[in-house]
């Protein structure tokens, strides 16, 4: 990879705009993370989101860098990488997410970033800089996250219906209103370990192209701090608009529905971190709440509501990418 020759203030820039991304990542996804713990009147939407916030961060001390290394090396070529691809890459995710926060859409901010690197890549050298591998993974997650998210939401309700057949519907809800602030701890810890390390990626990435740090060298730990901190930060100030249809527009959620939900995400998203895939919060809590709604009777769950989300996630990578490919422009002609 050729080193650039870019000025320490573009380089600052860059990484603020990256962790701008991550806060806002944070900010559009906070609902993913406490919809349905605020929707079942569990915990007060300020507690939610403190809870959520730290979680967020602790999970520095959880999970390996395997999905900032998929994001920084095996998205797209790392050899035509410069400020740019990556000022493209950030402004067409940044936009994307502003647009669905604004009119209260739940799509991802994940696949947003993935969108975003592909239009600006492109845009500069053609679709031969693209990592086939890596976008296939990337990509069939948009399909197996919810479906995941489904399939453990599903599980674990009909479990729980089965454990607690001779229980009263007092004392259920009782117990899973305790259960559901350990289920919604873990969902926030799967959500900063996955969701913080893409950023992780981009700067790595601008990085490595500066020639700041080599190709080999371990990610540097301000990095990894700053990104789990930005995350917290903006699930802290939270995406108040996103909550309501996440907690309830697409299913009327009990406590202890709001606990397999979140227990089947959360299953998900620790498998996918391990696995190093950026998958996206929002598609995977979608599924597991349908999931949830679907197992007491299909008819519970409002089909319309999770079809235009669905059309959302659809459009968020050509969307993303199309702005990022015009944003890619506009930084050759200004940085």
């Amino acid at each position: 990879m050729q080193t650039l020759q870019i000025s320490i203030y573009v380089l600052a820039f860059l990484i603020a705009l990256a962790l701008l991304f991550d806060f806002m990542n944070g900010f559009h996804d906070a609902a993913n993370a406490i919809a349905t713990v605020v929707s079942t009147g569990v915990l007060k939407p300020q507690a939610a989101v403190a809870m959520a916030a730290l979680f967020n961060f602790v999970a520095i001390l959880v999970f390996q860098l395997k999905v900032a290394t998929t994001v920084g090396k095996g998205t797209i070529d790392p050899a035509i990488v410069d400020h740019y691809v990556v000022f493209g890459a950030l402004v067409g995710a940044i936009a994307w997410n502003f647009l669905t926060w604004y009119y209260g859409i739940p799509s991802s901010s994940s696949h947003a970033l993935i969108g975003g690197l592909v239009g600006a890549a492109v845009a500069k050298a053609g679709t031969g800089t693209l990592i086939a591998s890596g976008l296939i993974k990337t990509i069939s997650f948009i399909l197996l996250s919810p479906l995941l998210g489904f399939i453990f939401g599903s599980i674990m309700m009909v479990l729980v219906s089965w454990i607690f057949v001779r229980s009263t519907p007092r004392r259920v809800d009782k117990w899973f209103r305790r259960m559901q602030l350990v289920s919604a701890s873990m969902y926030s810890l799967g959500h900063g370990g996955n969701d913080a390390q893409k950023t992780m990626g981009i700067i790595w990435m601008l990085l490595i192209a500066a020639g700041v740090t080599g190709a080999k060298d371990p990610l540097p730990l301000w990095v990894i701090v700053s990104c789990y901190a930005a995350i917290g930060l903006g699930t802290l100030f939270g995406g108040w608009r996103i909550v309501k249809t996440m907690g309830q527009k697409i299913t009327k959620l009990k406590p202890v529905g709001g606990f397999c939900a979140e227990t089947g995400g959360a299953i998900t998203l620790f498998m996918a971190t391990a696995l190093g895939i950026p998958v996206s919060t929002t598609h995977t809590i979608t599924g597991a709440i349908v999931g949830v709604g679907s197992s007491r009777k299909m008819s519970a769950v409002r089909w319309g509501v999770a079809g235009n989300i669905v059309w959302a996630w659809v459009f968020t990578i050509p969307a993303s990418a199309f702005i990022a490919a015009i944003a890619w422009w506009i930084g050759t002609q200004i940085l």
